[in-house]
């Protein structure tokens, strides 16, 4: 069973949201990667989500430019929590999309990540799933852990580097 659906209208979207597919990977998570689009396949791709739903689906990250309408219908078309990530596009680069999926109108939510940040979405989605799942809580923390000790040693590298600029 593919517990996240990752759905975007364009292969273009595609190198973006490569970065999620890498962190469900992280988490050992199933999922499934669609193409559609809200605008050229609008009933393949509500045939998608209620398909998805209906299988034991449980979140849908969706991605989209420009009027971004896919995170929308998407939303509109189950009561599985979407998040969508605004892709960075057209001559607005991307404002536009964002505008467009956190502006949803009340009753339908979109979590919203910032423009292009599918890492951020994926992370989103492991944190809603690990509510629900102990073992996934824990990779989560672990997961935080090593950021953490990421972060101190390049502070402990700045401050050896701090110290020679001084002498």
């Amino acid at each position: 069973m593919n517990e996240i659906g990752v759905i975007m209208g364009s292969d273009s979207d595609l190198k973006v949201m490569e970065d999620a597919v890498k962190v469900l990977r992280q988490f050992n998570l199933n999922y499934e990667v669609k193409i559609s689009s809200a605008h050229r396949a609008l009933e393949r791709t509500v045939d998608w989500v209620k398909a998805f739903e209906t299988q034991g689906g449980k979140l849908i990250i969706a991605a989209a430019g420009l009027a971004a309408h896919l995170p929308g219908v998407v939303a509109g078309a189950t009561i599985l929590p979407v998040i969508g990530v605004p892709m960075r596009s057209g001559a607005l680069e991307g404002i536009d999309a964002l505008y467009s999926i956190v502006q949803m109108p009340p009753g339908i939510p979109v979590a919203t990540v910032g423009i292009g940040a599918a890492r951020n979405a994926a992370l989103l989605a492991v944190q809603i799933l690990a509510t629900q799942d102990q073992a996934l809580s824990i990779k989560v923390k672990e997961y935080r852990a090593e950021m953490l000790k990421d972060l101190e040693a390049k502070d402990e590298a700045l401050q050896v580097r701090m110290k020679e600029i001084k002498s």
